[in-house]
């Protein structure tokens, strides 16, 4: 394979402020687990390898004595593409809703779930079902909802944000309606079926809805394929990614205007807040990335992963108050150097790098050399700011490039705030995992690459062979990462040394997390809670 090459840009800048570098052991309230985003737990004692068992007789789930080293196993529907998320035991998950076909109660299709489950046995608390949307320009490319909801739940204190699969953010109570129909919004029963059926009558299985939010209708966003971004919650503010995005042609952005970040007042789901750059104007192709929070210089900044290719800086909101505003740009940070943008002296057509387009240049081989846009998360570790870029895994393979970025910087920080480059990495969705000193990423083609996270110096690139999408999980000394045909868990360290190459039975898109002495990891079709058995 072509060797990377590692470009230092820059001189380190100041002395680090050191920010923890993991999710503490205990819960997992977010993407990410903490608001740095760094895919990295200190949970001890989690297995190195697991068995996750076979189909019971009539397919309605897995037979536990079939497992080895997992404490439940939980059925989802048929696609599972976001990340779950742990807190006051419960696990909160997103998923589509052919869990329901058959269901004469619901007599849905297409949609998609957030299920509430209990930490300790896996067992359904509530569920909110959302029906597929079907109120949208009609030129618009807003697809995918079957997909389910792809966003992770964030929990703060007894509520929890999402974005769902009708591209409606929701502030829902994490109890659900055991205890009660919390309002202002009370219309949950008729919100679970699509327009024109009648009301459910709503049970304690049920969810109750707080607030609901709609960027479609309150700021003219127009959703790509689907909606994707996980929320942050600082102080009273809600910063969400709206996943606007291009037309069905995918020639045009159908609402460029429209931001690509919005701030909701996580009490009341009113607008207090936009990007205020116009992003759409320069959209690629989708808004898909979720912001990240830091401390840098005594102020928590906000770093967003633009359809542009660039990466954002915004300070965060004192106080969520007054009419909706636009956020105060600290930097910026292009994170298509000129070689990826221009051929020949001329600009390279994004859509050049689509394999399906007739005559594509792109041979699907990783080779293919054009503009990205962001779709990983940024990661905050110790004043720098790391991001892979990359594009639709249906637009097959290319060359991606991973960015370090002194997040101390102010402007445009593309030259100025570079203190390496990477390009020895493919396309990426995926979100780094940085610890002890090390990197973590994989590419759209299955390359595990673990770098320096000082200096960008390549240690090894493990080939899994598989399609990946989600992120590695780094704790306990491993490296757990979900590919389309296997789940591995590697030992932690300079040189790859896989422990367990475990066969789930439908891929792992998304990232597996770590909570409570478990590893909760998520299939197409299933969620396992992961954990050392005697």
């Amino acid at each position: 394979m072509r060797a990377g090459r590692v470009v230092l840009d820059g001189a380190l800048s100041g002395v680090f402020l050191l920010l923890p570098l993991a999710a503490a052991a205990g819960d997992w309230p977010q993407w990410g687990g903490t608001d740095c985003r760094n895919l990295v737990s200190d949970e001890r004692e989690l297995p190195d390898a697991f068995t996750p068992g076979k189909k019971t007789p009539n397919s309605s789930g897995i037979d536990l004595a079939t497992t080895q080293n997992v404490r439940w196993v939980a059925r989802l529907g048929s696609a599972a593409y976001g990340n779950p998320t742990v807190a006051g035991g419960r696990v909160f998950v997103g998923t589509d809703d052919q869990l329901l076909t058959g269901d004469a109660r619901l007599k849905r299709s297409r949609g998609g779930l957030v299920q509430c489950l209990d930490e300790a046995t896996g067992r359904l608390l509530w569920r909110l079902t959302i029906p597929e949307r079907t109120d949208i320009p009609p030129d618009a490319h807003f697809t995918h909802q079957f997909l389910g909801v792809c966003s992770s739940p964030t929990v703060d204190g007894d509520r929890a944000y999402v974005v769902l699969c009708d591209g409606q953010i929701a502030c829902l109570d994490v109890r659900g309606q055991a205890n009660g129909n919390d309002g202002p919004f009370v219309d949950e029963g008729q919100f679970m079926v699509p327009a024109g059926n009648p009301p459910v009558e709503l049970t304690d299985e049920d969810a109750d809805i707080i607030w609901l939010f709609d960027p479609m209708k309150e700021v003219g966003v127009v959703v790509h394929d689907a909606a994707s971004c996980s929320a942050i919650v600082h102080g009273d503010a809600v910063y969400v990614g709206t996943s606007n995005g291009v037309e069905v042609t995918h020639k045009r952005v159908v609402a460029p205007e429209a931001p690509s970040l919005i701030v909701l007042d996580k009490r009341t789901g009113r607008l207090v807040a936009t990007d205020g750059e116009k992003i759409g104007t320069r959209l690629f192709h989708a808004q898909w990335s979720s912001p990240s929070l830091g401390e840098v210089n005594g102020k928590t900044l906000l770093f967003f992963g633009g359809g542009d290719g660039v990466v954002y800086a915004f300070e965060t909101l004192d106080k969520a108050e007054g009419e909706p505003v636009s956020l105060k740009k600290v930097w910026s940070y292009d994170a298509n150097p000129p070689e990826y943008k221009l051929r020949d002296g001329k600009s390279i057509p994004y859509y050049d790098g689509d394999k399906r387009k007739p005559n594509s240049p792109n041979k699907n081989d990783g080779t293919y050399v054009g503009p990205s846009q962001l779709i990983a998360t940024p990661v905050f570790h110790r004043n720098r700011v790391y991001i892979a870029s990359g594009q639709d895994p249906a637009h097959g393979r290319g060359r991606g490039m991973l960015h370090c970025i002194d997040a101390t910087k102010t402007g445009d920080v593309t030259q100025t705030g570079c203190l390496w480059r990477y390009d020895g990495i493919e396309r990426s969705l995926s979100t780094v995992a940085i610890a002890d000193g090390l990197l973590y990423v994989p590419d759209l083609s299955g390359k595990l690459h673990c770098l320096d996270a000082e200096t960008g110096a390549r240690h090894y690139v493990f080939e899994a062979n598989s399609e990946t999408w989600g992120g590695p999980l780094v704790a306990d000394g491993k490296v757990y990462l979900g590919t389309q045909r296997a789940f591995f868990i590697l030992a932690a360290g300079t040189t790859p040394n896989v422990l367990a190459r475990v066969t789930l039975g439908s891929p792992a898109y998304s990232t597996p997390v770590a909570a409570n002495g478990a590893v909760f990891v998520t299939s197409q079709r299933y969620l396992w809670a992961v954990e050392t058995k005697p």
